[in-house]
């Protein structure tokens, strides 16, 4: 078996993950994906190449996903991010029925059968009340980095209803909350209660089944994921540390793992062909 790739660019976060060839995540890269979707690409697949000690021409199939995808110019092949989820899910969790991935730009659940194909998927609305853009933009409303949240969230003693349908209307609350006096970890923790509830919602959509898992670097924030928890009044699976941040790019580098073998198979078989004619 040879290593693999995948690189997922997010809206947000480009990422890469190498694997190995035991199946072994060897190298990982991240990096803010701005406007250049291209070179942010290339720039975490370096960093990953580094991460595992590899050069490039040591790579045998490189998969892209993302919604900047088609802009990896070094790929092999491109598969969607809802794909990308279910497959880096169950590459984590084989039980896996159910993946709630919460981005910056997006939300997306989908219910999948036990091979990870993807039966049913809802994706948020439009509007960016239903993302963790609106958690970023509340945070920095109020003064807080986005890697503040967290434990700003953490620090909440009663959080306060952000009821907005829109993030215009959600915005106007926390203003109006902090002209109210109220503390920004409790209207911290008042955002991410409403984000909790949308994804419930989207996975009540999809007819959820467990086991239940979250990706994306939005349910990184622990309170998040706690009140997931507590809403489907069940265990949920959580990617360890930054894993949660790469399960997109995870599950295209297994997924380019799998083309290679269907590869290997059909040569095996061709080469079989010709020497039975």
């Amino acid at each position: 078996m040879k290593w693999t790739a995948g690189v997922d660019i997010g809206s947000t976060y480009t990422k890469a993950v190498i694997l190995d060839p035991n199946d072994a995540i060897a190298g990982r890269g991240m990096a803010k994906t701005g406007f250049r979707l291209g070179d942010a690409a290339r720039k975490v697949y370096l960093m990953a190449l580094a991460d595992a000690g590899l050069e490039e021409e040591e790579v045998a199939y490189v998969m892209a996903t993302g919604y900047g995808r088609f802009q990896v110019t070094f790929r092999d092949l491109q598969i969607t991010d809802l794909t990308a989820a279910a497959r880096g899910a169950q590459f984590l969790f084989p039980e896996t029925r159910t993946v709630l991935d919460v981005g910056g730009q997006t939300m997306k659940a989908s219910r999948i059968d036990k091979a990870g194909q993807v039966k049913m998927f809802r994706l948020n609305d439009k509007c960016a009340a239903g993302t963790g853009a609106f958690l970023e933009k509340t945070a920095r409303y109020m003064g807080y980095e986005t890697e503040e949240i967290g434990g700003l969230a953490l620090t909440s003693r009663s959080a306060v209803p952000i009821s907005g349908v829109c993030a215009v209307f959600a915005e106007s609350e926390v203003i109006n909350h902090l002209s109210e006096g109220t503390s920004p970890a409790d209207i911290m923790q008042g955002a991410i209660v409403s984000l909790v509830d949308r994804s419930v919602q989207l996975m009540k959509r999809v007819r959820m089944e467990p086991e239940f898992t979250l990706s994306g670097g939005i349910v990184r924030f622990p309170s998040m994921a706690s009140l997931i928890k507590d809403r489907l009044g069940a265990d949920v699976n959580l990617p360890p540390g930054e894993t949660v941040q790469y399960m997109n790019a995870l599950g295209a580098s297994v997924l380019a793992r799998r083309r290679l073998e269907q590869m290997a198979t059909r040569d095996a078989a061709a080469g079989e062909a010709r020497a039975n004619a």
